[in-house]
């Protein structure tokens, strides 16, 4: 199926849900307009559905090849990334000092949203160099920055991110790998990382690799860990003593290139220390931070294709008759309650995610850029609360509706040749990679919801609550209609965050972390609605101000069955949240047993 980016949805929200013109108004985006925002999102579209969507599926079916250390992508893979950089778009968001065009990252966002709809292994790629160029603006010596910046922000490099070990995933205490001072400033290191996105390719002559790695005297756990750049040619021209020795055969991503790399293995690989000794970790969590609010919307990247092409077969498929025709003749399968039931439900979802992790990308602009310190520190708690939400709620609802999309195809979708199916095994590494959505979750609840002593959770589930007064009040009666659950799913997370705040207070943190998944999947789904609400009502006004847009009454719909067919798992979340930790170590007890 062809992949059409949803631009005028994109800029409804970044309008509605980002702020945008607002944004523009108080000079948080000086020398930006609608208008020029809109045409880079057709430019971004029109590129996105004619040079990235064509080898969306050939990738999948010859996948990325190794042969004596060097991998080769698939076919167009290498074309269509010197097109894209040509076009500037890796340096959309990035420093101007650099190159870059310093553009909103929200801008960048719905770009973002684009490559990986239409190509979702061929956006990991630029997905890491974009963290790369942050952690290293942030934290790199100066010589750095003027030996690297540049090149990764046009994209004439790329970067990785080099934290996993064989006996090192989500525990990052137990890294091995060694960093030895060399005496010129540099250092060697040894060792071996797996599971590396685009750790050898053939898209650029070089790849810059951060690299997680402990000194001699470092202290052991997280403490001792140490961020070293290391790139595969070194500044005479040298290769550096680093390579790739085998590719993962995966379930899906087959374009992109996971590799097992091996740093030391001729006498040391030259790198050069990021930040201050043993503080990397905290340099890789400015990498990280930016890899999730990206994940986060590569999964609703994937959750947008599903709707469309599950959609665009509902439309056609034809087959028996339907009770809403009378049983007179075939229809096509759109015609049916329960597909579009699905469809709905799909939509919902994919737009809710799409708000949540827009809404992101906002604050954390707004953090950056933002005149008043105040505000800049509000909102920069709010991007901190917002962005395990974005990531783990995006990439869980990606792995549902392409799982429902399988579904609206009926047997279709268990077939190659339609698509469905690449979408589920691609989306499935979403919920993993970047952190699993275990660990967003835990995070979300002993780090983010203490926040200012709760007060910048508090003010967000207030936030949420304007909105479903507004609802309430509205001249319409769907946005009436939807009021009462909106206001359920947000006194559910009320209770359900006292809750939280009460247990991390009396040191009951297992009773917390019992419930932190569930707990999440409450905050978004109450900030989903939220969101989706205030859309529809934007919509609304619109219409009632003489706008026409059919897209409008589309939009209060939506957020009237968001309403009313998602928004009401919320009570059951917060009973889940409350009550359950007492059965989880009974259940604990069962599976030991």
């Amino acid at each position: 199926m062809t992949y059409r980016a949803p631009v005028p949805e994109m800029l409804f929200m970044m309008r509605h849900v980002g702020e945008l013109e607002h944004a523009i108004d108080d000079g948080t985006y000086p020398d930006l307009s609608l208008d020029v925002v809109e045409n880079i999102l057709q430019e971004a579209a029109r590129f996105s559905a004619e040079v990235l969507a064509p080898i969306n599926r050939p990738g999948d079916r010859h996948g990325a090849r190794l042969c004596d250390g060097a991998v080769t992508t698939a076919p167009g893979f290498k074309e269509a990334y010197q097109a894209w950089i040509g076009g500037g778009w890796n340096a959309l968001a990035g420093p101007a000092e650099y190159g870059g065009q310093d553009l909103p990252l929200l801008l960048n966002a719905g770009c973002s949203e684009m490559w990986n709809g239409a190509c979702l292994a061929f956006g990991v790629a630029p997905l890491l160099t974009f963290g790369g160029v942050e952690a290293l603006a942030a934290h790199g010596s100066e010589d750095l920055k003027q030996r690297y910046l540049a090149r990764l922000v046009a994209g004439e490099w790329t970067a990785t991110m080099n934290l996993t070990e064989p006996q090192a995933g989500s525990d990052l205490s137990a890294i091995r790998t060694r960093a030895e001072p060399y005496g010129d400033g540099s250092y060697r290191i040894s060792g071996q990382k797996i599971f590396i996105s685009y750790g050898e390719h053939d898209l650029t002559d070089n790849i810059i690799h951060f690299v997680l790695a402990r000194l001699p005297d470092a202290p052991k756990g997280t403490r001792g860990i140490s961020l070293f750049l290391v790139p595969k040619i070194l500044p005479d021209g040298s290769r550096n003593d680093v390579c790739c020795t085998s590719l993962e055969h995966k379930l899906g991503i087959h374009a992109s290139p996971t590799c097992t790399m091996i740093y030391g293995d001729g006498g040391g690989a030259r790198g050069w220390l990021i930040g201050e000794e043993h503080r990397g970790l905290a340099c890789m969590f400015t990498m990280m931070n930016s890899a999730r609010l990206s994940v986060a919307l590569q999964g609703v990247a994937i959750a947008e294709r599903a709707c469309q092409d599950a959609l665009s077969f509902a439309s056609e498929r034809r087959q028996g008759a339907s009770p809403s025709n009378n049983g007179n003749g075939m229809v096509t399968i759109i015609g049916h309650a329960d597909v579009r039931r699905m469809l709905a439900t799909m939509r919902g979802l994919t737009n809710a995610a799409r708000a949540i992790a827009y809404a992101t990308a906002a604050a954390i602009d707004r953090s950056q850029r933002c005149q008043d310190a105040t505000e800049r520190q509000a909102a920069s708690d709010r991007a901190a609360i917002l962005t395990p939400v974005a990531k783990a709620f995006a990439t869980d609802i990606a792995v549902e509706v392409a799982s429902l999309g399988i579904q609206v195809h009926g047997g279709m979708g268990f077939i190659e040749e339609t698509g469905a199916a690449q979408h589920l095994r691609d989306a499935r590494i979403l919920s993993i990679y970047e952190g699993t959505n275990g660990i967003q979750a835990i995070d979300l609840v002993t780090r983010k919801l203490t926040l200012s002593a709760g007060e910048t959770v508090r003010r967000q589930i207030d936030a949420m609550r304007q909105i479903g007064e507004q609802l309430a009040q509205a001249d319409c009666a769907s946005l009436q209609a939807a009021a009462p659950q909106i206001g359920k799913a947000v006194d559910s997370l009320e209770r359900a965050t006292r809750f939280m705040l009460g247990a991390l207070a009396d040191n009951a943190t297992e009773d917390a972390l019992a419930g932190a998944t569930p707990y999440l999947r409450l905050f978004a789904t109450a900030q989903g609605g939220a969101l989706l609400s205030a859309c529809a009502l934007a919509a609304h006004r619109a219409t009632s101000a003489g706008d026409n847009d059919p897209a409008n009454a589309g939009r209060v719909q939506l957020a009237r069955f968001f309403a009313d067919n998602i928004a009401p798992s919320a009570p059951g979340l917060a009973e889940v949240v409350v009550g359950g930790a007492a059965a989880l170590k009974d259940e604990q007890r069962m599976l030991v047993d």
